[in-house]
């Protein structure tokens, strides 16, 4: 196959250009020897900047060396580098597909609010190219590695896809890969789960500095019982705790609960009424 007939594929992420995953990522796109690979991503880590973009002051774009592929290492945060990969100012042309990630970590339920490689994946969405944010993995390239195989025929069947022109442009994927990717039992649709993500705190101390406080990142559950809050109660976290790579449909906006629509609905007149100026001029007298 030509390079020029092969479809293109440019990687962001919220780890830094330099992170393991995207490393073993663009490794395992290369090995198949399918697609053309482009990188734009943070020159640095932006973990868990969520959709944050510059405004007020320039980026650096600068060429870095990763064999095999075309990558720019950006001053910017993952949606900043999905925006620019996407302007046709680095690349001639728009990819077939944007992948955010590979990071470690899983972005099960309202994660995704600060995720950064959510962030990338969602603004490739906006920008109406078709995207994947994807998570999994420990720490090392060849954990990394083996969780980037294991989406390669998801990867392959979502250009295939693009392809022939029946892609779904309402929603862009995030894919969870599993910690033990080498005993994952294959794919699972799933929807957003529910749980809540809220920063813990604890102090810590600096002889120069005097005290600090450092957060730290903990997931909470629905469970009101002591003894379950340690096991998945959502089917996405099911699903990884079975060893599935979960795959969830996202949209650039998440829409409200369905009773609290139903609220707002038959609250809002009675706001309007009050705020009518006839109401008004009645509570003057």
């Amino acid at each position: 196959m030509e390079n020029s007939a092969r479809q293109t594929i440019m990687i962001t992420n919220d780890d830094g250009i330099d992170a393991p995953g995207l490393q073993a990522l663009v490794r395992a796109l290369l090995s198949t020897n399918l697609y053309e690979v482009r990188v734009c991503a943070p020159d640095s880590e932006k973990s868990a900047v969520s959709h944050s973009v510059t405004l007020h002051h320039a980026l650096s774009a600068k060429r870095v060396e990763i064999a095999g592929a075309t990558a720019f290492a950006v001053s910017g945060t993952p949606a900043d580098c999905a925006s620019l990969g996407l302007s046709k100012e680095l690349f001639p042309t728009l990819p077939d597909l944007v992948i955010s990630g590979i990071n470690r970590g899983s972005n099960c339920g309202y994660h995704i609010i600060c995720s950064g490689t959510v962030a990338g994946a969602r603004e490739a969405f906006i920008y109406g190219v078709p995207a994947i944010s994807m998570v999994g993995g420990k720490s090392n390239v060849q954990d990394f590695l083996l969780a980037a195989q294991a989406c390669l025929p998801l990867i392959a069947a979502v250009l295939n896809e693009i392809k022939n022109q029946r892609y779904p442009q309402r929603s862009f994927l995030n894919v969870d890969v599993p910690t033990d990717v080498v005993n994952h039992k294959g794919y699972k649709l799933t929807k957003q789960s529910r749980s809540m993500v809220k920063l813990g705190w604890r102090q810590v101390t600096s002889e120069t500095q005097g005290g600090k406080m450092l957060s730290t990142m903990t997931m909470e559950t629905a469970s009101f019982n002591p003894s379950e809050a340690q096991l998945p109660t959502t089917q996405h976290e099911l699903m990884l705790f079975k060893r599935e790579i979960t795959i969830t449909p996202l949209g650039a906006l998440s829409p409200a609960e369905i009773d609290s629509e139903t609220y707002f609905t038959s609250w809002l007149p009675g706001v309007d009424e009050n705020a009518s100026p006839s109401a008004l001029g009645d509570e003057r007298k």
